[in-house]
């Protein structure tokens, strides 16, 4: 295993962070995967993920058993990781521009299409190595003039040329669950499974730039590029990446995070990148997966209390109430109910909302959402 420290643009005089990097097997040997945790800095059960993956790491690579290369990134914000307000941890968006980390990563297809679109052939991992290279350049061009611009460019020359990009998060509370673009779910369907994941939420461009999409998605808008100018060339899909909610904030457990921390080594063992044995069993889904257009995301159109009335995790039916909202002072009580069949699959931490606050997400099966998918 070899460590690497990243440095990040500094923006104040004696203020210094990093990036550490954690490199398993031998580069252009076999497929490499990506990992990363808390980009999201208040996240942190993915850390623990992280902490619980690297002895299975360190094993298997003792052992001989690496087949490909992994790279490893436990802490992926450091800037986010040591914001606080009030003693608050605030970690999804940067104090300085009010920016979620998780969003406004670079269109890649734009950036590197000029460059590839003359230069590909009919052979698809000539084709795959081109245009991983041509993305190489233009990350290596890229200047960055913030902290938080060389954070994202330092996570995206990690982990460009990965085969598999796995990004862990959590929710606020929540069960286990899984987005991913539709073009990468075949490759991915046996992780989650592995996962039992409890919800599995696609779509093709879910909009706001995230780190995930922002490279997977790259492959697949390339090749619309290619046939929108009549160059009939389909690139194989070159990234696979996912975004991994590893249940809520809260679910900080050395059994959970153990747990999790297998299955993903499974995950590796099955795609060749570890050879530890028997391949695994990959177990039955515990869910379908479903268009995040249709995930039905619940208001409150009152302030006051909340009092949830569901479980996450409990497949509701519409018309079936998920929360009461107290009015104290007027002694009123308004329902929040569901508006779709589908996985209650997360909820807000905090019992007190605003007026128009989302409480909770429902994973309903038929989309009818357009435009920007993501929250803030």
């Amino acid at each position: 295993m070899q460590r690497i420290d990243h440095p990040l643009l500094s923006n104040s005089l004696g203020s210094h962070r990093s990036v550490s990097s954690f490199h398993y097997g031998t580069p252009g040997q076999g497929p490499k995967v990506y990992i990363q945790a808390s980009l999201h800095a208040e996240e942190l059960p993915g850390m623990l993920v992280a902490h619980h993956l690297r002895r299975l790491l360190t094993a298997a690579e003792t052992g001989g058993q690496i087949l490909g290369e992994i790279v490893m990134v436990p802490v992926a914000n450091p800037i986010g990781l040591a914001q606080r307000v009030d003693h608050k941890p605030m970690g999804r968006f940067e104090l300085a521009s009010s920016e979620n980390f998780n969003r406004h990563y670079p269109d890649l297809a734009k950036a590197v299409f000029p460059v590839i679109k003359d230069q590909l052939d009919t052979d698809a991992g000539s084709n795959v190595a081109k245009v991983r290279r041509a993305i190489a350049n233009y990350l290596q061009q890229w200047q960055p003039d913030t902290e938080l611009q060389s954070l994202r460019r330092t996570l995206l020359t990690l982990a460009h040329d990965a085969d598999h990009v796995l990004d862990l998060h959590c929710d606020c509370e929540g069960v286990m669950h899984f987005y991913t673009e539709e073009h990468c779910w075949p490759q991915l369907a046996p992780l989650a499974h592995l996962l039992k994941s409890k919800a599995v939420l696609l779509a093709k461009n879910s909009g706001g730039g995230p780190f995930d999409e922002c490279l997977s998605g790259a492959w697949w808008q390339l090749t619309d590029a290619l046939q929108a100018e009549g160059i009939a060339i389909r690139l194989p899909q070159g990234c696979n990446s996912a975004t991994i909610e590893l249940r809520g904030e809260a679910d900080v457990t050395h059994a959970w995070a153990q747990e999790d921390a297998r299955a993903i080594a499974s995950f590796l063992q099955h795609i060749k990148v570890l050879s530890c044995g028997e391949p695994p069993k990959i177990p039955d889904a515990l869910c379908q997966a479903t268009p995040l257009a249709g995930s039905q995301t619940l208001r409150t159109p009152v302030p006051g209390v909340v009092v949830y009335c569901a479980d996450i995790g409990q497949t509701l039916r519409a018309g079936d109430l998920v929360a009461e909202v107290i009015d104290p002072i007027a002694d009123t009580t308004h329902r929040v109910v569901a508006e779709v069949d589908g996985v209650f699959y997360a909820r807000v931490r905090d019992r007190y909302a605003l007026f128009g606050a989302e409480i909770g997400k429902i994973a309903g099966a038929t989309p009818f959402r357009t435009g920007e998918l993501l929250g803030a």
